[in-house]
């Protein structure tokens, strides 16, 4: 990614964060990060194929969430570390996430 990456300002939050609260991103009490959680039919064709684009896409954006995986559930939680809270790399990150998501639907 270019340039450092800086926390989101209130205004920016309430510019980037209502499109992703719509389709339940929610943001973590007590920590600067948004955190969804996924269901699949099945893990190995939905659930890891999921896992396996996010990952892909994180990588080239040198970017990686913090996820947990049980079976057919995924959750994620992201913040950037650079900035210790939230930045656009988030909101970057979770809209592609949402992309890969509904197309796995």
């Amino acid at each position: 990614m270019a340039g450092k990456a800086h926390r989101l300002s209130a205004e920016e939050r309430d510019q980037l964060l209502p499109n992703l609260r719509a389709v339940g991103w929610n943001e973590l009490e007590g920590r600067d990060a948004i955190f969804k959680q996924f269901h699949f039919k099945d893990f190995n064709r939905q659930a890891f194929g999921f896992m396996t684009r996010v990952a892909l896409q994180a990588e080239k954006l040198d970017h990686h969430p913090e996820w947990f995986n049980v079976y057919n559930k995924v959750h994620i939680t992201l913040s950037t570390h650079e900035c210790a809270g939230l930045s656009e790399r988030d909101v970057n990150l979770a809209s592609f996430i949402e992309q890969v998501a509904v197309s796995m639907a």
